[in-house]
C-alpha cells in the first residue's frame, strides 16, 4: 500500500499544495519553517483524522483562512481508496472514504497503517507516564476493538470510583457496596487491558533491541520494562489493599492507569543518563519496532515518515540509519532534512525508486 497523491488546501502554512509520489522514497529538503513537517502531518492526518501535533482542529487551519482540506489517493493491492476530509470554522469535521462520509471516525483507524517519528517523540522519555501509555495504547488500538472498549469503559469506571471517593470523603459516610459496583467494572477491563499491554510489549521488547543494536553498532544495551501494580496480585486484591490510602487522597491510587514503561541505557534510566543522541536512537529503535508489530497485525508494511531524524545523530549513527532505510524490507517512506547530503546519501545507497522535493514559504516542489 502506498500513497500516490496529496491535495492540500490551507493546512498550517500550506496554501494550495498537490503532489504526485514515489512509492517507495520521498525526500523532503528546506530550511526550517518552510512546511516539510507539515506536509507530513498532512499525510498523518489523513490516517489518524487528526493532527500529530495540534490537538484542536481549528490550529491546523492556515492563517486569515475559513477551512483547511485534505485528499489523499492510496493504491491497496492494486485498489484505489480515496480519503478526503475537510473541516470549516464553526461546522464538524468531515472525513470521506471513496466518497462515502464516515458515521464514526473510529471506523477510519487501521485501514491506513503509518508510523512517524518526529524529535517530539523525546517526550516519550522527558515526560511522564501517561505519555507512554499512550503510546502503547494509540499502537494497541489501531487493530483491536475489545481492547479500545476496555480502554473506554475503564475510564468511565475509574472517573465514577473517583466522584464517588470523593463524595464519601465530603459528606463523612462510607458505601464499600456503592464502590464495589465500580471495582469490578475496573477489574474486568482493567484485566483485558493489563493482559494485552503485556502481550505487546513482551512481542515489542526484542525488536527493539534488535534495531538499537543495528543502529549504535553494538555500542549500549537498552531495556524496557512494563511497570504494573498487577504483576505480582490480582487487581481485586490491590484495590483493596489500596482502598484506606485511596479514600484519605479521594483518588484511585492503582491501576492500569497507573502503568509506566522503564526506560534503560546500560542499566541505567535513559533519562537522566542518555545524551541527544541516544535518546533519539532509542526513539528511533523503538518506533520502528512498533513498524514490525503493525505490519505483523495488519498484514500490509504501514507508511514510514522520518521528520528530521538525523539531528543530534553522531556520522556513525546516520550511516546505520541509511543503510536501513535503503533497504527493500520497508515500503514507502517520507524523509524530511535541512541537509541534502543526509537524502543524497539514502538516494545513493537505496535501489528503490525515489524523488526529492524542495519546500519554501508554504510551497513544495518536485526537483527533477
Amino acid at each position: 500500500m502506498y500513497l500516490e497523491n496529496i491535495s492540500i488546501v490551507n493546512y498550517k502554512n500550506l496554501e494550495e499544495v498537490e503532489i504526485d509520489f514515489s512509492s517507495k522514497l520521498n525526500c523532503f529538503i528546506g530550511d526550517n519553517g518552510a512546511g516539510k513537517t507539515n506536509l507530513l502531518d498532512a499525510v498523518y492526518y489523513l490516517s489518524f483524522c487528526k493532527s500529530f501535533f495540534n490537538y484542536t482542529d481549528l490550529l491546523n487551519i492556515r492563517h486569515n483562512e475559513q477551512y483547511f482540506m485534505l485528499r489523499g489517493k492510496y493504491i491497496r493491492e492494486g485498489n484505489d481508496e480515496v480519503i478526503a476530509c475537510g473541516l470549516q470554522k464553526g461546522q464538524k469535521k468531515q472525513f470521506k472514504r471513496n466518497a462515502k462520509v464516515y458515521s464514526k471516525l473510529a471506523d477510519h483507524i487501521g485501514l491506513i497503517p503509518l508510523v512517524m517519528i518526529t524529535p517530539s517523540d523525546v517526550n516519550l522519555i522527558i515526560g511522564g507516564s501517561d505519555e507512554r501509555r499512550k503510546f502503547v495504547d494509540g499502537v494497541i488500538s489501531q487493530f483491536d476493538g475489545t481492547y479500545l472498549r476496555s480502554l473506554l469503559n475503564y475510564n468511565k469506571a475509574l472517573v465514577q470510583r473517583n466522584n464517588l471517593l470523593k463524595q464519601f470523603a465530603s459528606g463523612s459516610f462510607f458505601d464499600e457496596e456503592s464502590l464495589s459496583i465500580w471495582d469490578m467494572q475496573l477489574v474486568e477491563y482493567g484485566n483485558v487491558i493489563h493482559r494485552k499491554r503485556k502481550d505487546f510489549i513482551e512481542k515489542l521488547i526484542p525488536v527493539f533491541q534488535h534495531y538499537y543494536s543495528f543502529i549504535s553498532k553494538g555500542n549500549e544495551e537498552v531495556g524496557l520494562i512494563y511497570h504494573s501494580d498487577l504483576k505480582d496480585k490480582g487487581f481485586e486484591a490491590v484495590l483493596k489493599e489500596a482502598l484506606p490510602k485511596d479514600r484519605i487522597i479521594q483518588y484511585t491510587t492503582v491501576g492500569v492507569h497507573k502503568e509506566d514503561l522503564l526506560l534503560s541505557l546500560n542499566g541505567f534510566p535513559i533519562k537522566k543518563f542518555g545524551s541527544q543522541g541516544q535518546k533519539k536512537t532509542y526513539l528511533a529503535a523503538l518506533k520502528l519496532a512498533q513498524f514490525e508489530f503493525i505490519k505483523e497485525v495488519a498484514g500490509i508494511r504501514p507508511i514510514l515518515l522520518l521528520d528530521d531524524i538525523f539531528d543530534k545523530l553522531d556520522r556513525n549513527r546516520v550511516e546505520q540509519i541509511i543503510n536501513l532505510v535503503a533497504d527493500d524490507h520497508f515500503g514507502q517512506i517520507f524523509i524530511t532534512d535541512t541537509n541534502r547530503e543526509h537524502l543524497d546519501g539514502i538516494v545513493k545507497s537505496s535501489r528503490a525508486n525515489y524523488k526529492i522535493f524542495k519546500a519554501n514559504k508554504g510551497t513544495v516542489k518536485e526537483l527533477k
